[in-house]
């Protein structure tokens, strides 16, 4: 009799034991009763029929991810390598979403394949429209495809795509070489229309720095030339003040002007002498020579008093009136 007691509190521990369950946090228990779906088992604790329900599936509802490896063809006959990472979670935790992830597929391996042959065969439908040359540039075009085409899919599944990222896109070893060249020539191109710019911008600068200093230079040469004259002007000017004053000098002493123009002859015949420096220059030293070369100067003095004489004459002369016109017959 104790012995049967005993049974039956072991049975009871057991039956009791068993009428609870535990789901993980990031899993949704599937409970079936002789194979048939009854309900579902949210995370924490849980009370199930003993010995009739059974968890037949626990589904994660966390996000999962898988790394794709694949080629395509693009429409002018180039093979394109594609290393893909797609990330993936189930669509919600609602009862009607929790069953398609459950049964749909016969096991989880199952759906994973089934998933990556439908985004292989998105990639390879899109890129067969493209040449090799336009799928650098279409990469989000080509992840937006995909993930248009996948959505209804896996909605159906009970998943939801939340990203799909192509890492590395990967054409031929020729493709890539002449790619490398093409690179390469347009750089080169583009370095010698830099050059060629830069070239022509120094010779630019060089000519305008060139006429400007050329320019520059004139107007030195023209400042200088204009001072020159002036002070040719000048000395000169000081020259007749000097000349008139000691004729007038003279004049009032009772001497005759020739004897200055005397002597500023024996002056320059000394300064010659002087500062002399081996050049010959031919003077006649004679009295007559003398004498001609002071009448040829006193001449061209009273020249240039008669011509200043006759200049003032014409501007003091009043222009003549206008002509009246002659009466006309009426």
């Amino acid at each position: 009799m104790e012995a049967f007691i005993g049974f039956l509190a072991f049975a009871a521990f057991v039956v009791l034991w068993g009428s609870f369950v535990t789901v993980a946090q990031g899993f949704v228990g599937v409970v079936t009763m002789f194979g048939k779906y009854q309900r579902v088992m949210y995370p924490g604790l849980n009370m199930k029929i003993p010995l009739f329900e059974r968890i037949e599936r626990r589904v994660s509802v966390q996000n999962r991810s898988e790394e794709l490896e694949f080629q395509a063809i693009t429409s002018d006959q180039a093979t394109v390598g594609f290393k893909a990472m797609l990330l993936y979670a189930v669509l919600n935790q609602e009862e009607e979403t929790i069953k398609n992830v459950a049964f749909k597929f016969q096991s989880e391996p199952e759906f994973v394949r089934a998933l990556v042959r439908t985004v292989e065969g998105a990639v390879r439908s899109f890129v067969a429209t493209k040449r090799q040359s336009e799928i650098l540039s279409l990469r989000k075009e080509l992840v937006d495809e995909v993930k248009y085409q996948l959505d209804a899919s896996l909605e159906a599944w009970g998943y939801h795509l939340i990203d799909l990222q192509m890492n590395d896109i990967i054409f031929d070893q020729l493709i890539m070489d002449s790619m490398a060249r093409v690179v390469a020539s347009s750089n080169l191109r583009a370095a010698a229309e830099n050059e060629g710019q830069a070239l022509l911008i120094k010779k630019t600068k060089e000519a305008e720095a060139e006429g400007r200093a050329i320019q520059i230079s004139a107007e030195a040469e023209r400042d200088a030339s204009r001072l020159r004259g002036q002070g040719v002007a000048q000395f000169r000017e000081e020259v007749a003040k000097g000349v008139r004053q000691s004729i007038n000098e003279m004049t009032e002493a009772g001497l005759d002007p020739s004897f200055l123009l005397f002597f500023m002859w024996t002056e320059s015949i000394k300064h010659f002498a002087e500062q002399g420096k081996g050049n010959v220059i031919f003077l006649d030293g004679s009295l007559e020579g003398m004498q001609s070369q002071m009448r040829q100067m006193m001449a061209m003095n009273m020249l240039e008093k008669d011509n200043m004489r006759q200049t003032q004459q014409v501007q003091m002369t009043p222009p003549p009136p206008p002509r009246r016109p002659p009466p006309r017959d009426v």
